[in-house]
């Protein structure tokens, strides 16, 4: 399964992420509140930042309130797993965020008149709800869809290192970045659907269609 984080990377920063997890569980600090924190974080970088221009701040801003995503799930599996409601909880408020992200990038990009960035812009954010979506479908149908090279984290640090450079003054910076993410999303959805596929071809159960 290709990813453009390794797992030794991921592995690194849980080991960081860890000891913080342990200390706001002994604070009586929830998982579900470390959810809504980041994406109220998320939502600050990008609506209150990014939307007025302010690339750099915003872009250091929701990448980490974005990093919450993986302290809140170290959280739930330090205290005996996810709950139902808190697995809902953190798919909504991802959606929620990625919206302000490539909204608020769009938003920034027609008001600088450039109409193939909001194009782009746009782009990814539609693919990358069908990416999200794909997964959840499969799932709900009984099967695994774990894959792709563009995930959501990956979806979120390319647009942040398009949006710092434009920031310090690199030209179309930015604009290249949400070009790449969207084929990259794209091609991602096109790995879970060929995924899925075969799994239902080797007579994985299906759920009801609609």
């Amino acid at each position: 399964m290709a990813k453009i984080f390794q797992v030794s990377v991921r592995a690194g920063m849980t080991r960081v992420v860890e000891p913080i997890a342990r200390g706001l569980l002994r604070a009586g600090v929830s998982p579900n509140a470390v959810t809504v924190t980041g994406t109220l974080g998320v939502l600050a970088g990008a609506l209150g930042f990014g939307a007025r221009g302010h690339l750099v701040a915003g872009a250091l801003i929701v990448t980490f309130f974005a990093l919450t995503d993986l302290l809140d799930g170290t959280m739930a599996r330090m205290s005996g797993g996810s709950t139902r409601f808190g697995a809902f909880l953190d798919s909504s408020m991802d959606r929620v965020a990625d919206s302000a992200v490539f909204g608020a990038v769009a938003y920034w990009l027609a008001t600088e008149g450039d109409h193939a960035g909001v194009a782009a812009a746009l782009l990814c954010l539609a693919a990358g709800g069908l990416v999200s979506y794909v997964k959840a479908r499969a799932e709900g149908l009984g099967m695994t869809c774990n894959v792709g090279i563009a995930e959501r984290t990956e979806r979120l640090l390319i647009v942040g290192v398009g949006g710092i450079l434009t920031g310090v003054g690199v030209p179309h910076a930015l604009q290249v970045a949400l070009w790449l993410l969207a084929a990259v999303s794209i091609f991602t959805v096109g790995q879970r659907i060929a995924h899925v596929y075969r799994q239902a071809r080797e007579g994985a159960p299906a759920g009801p269609q609609g």
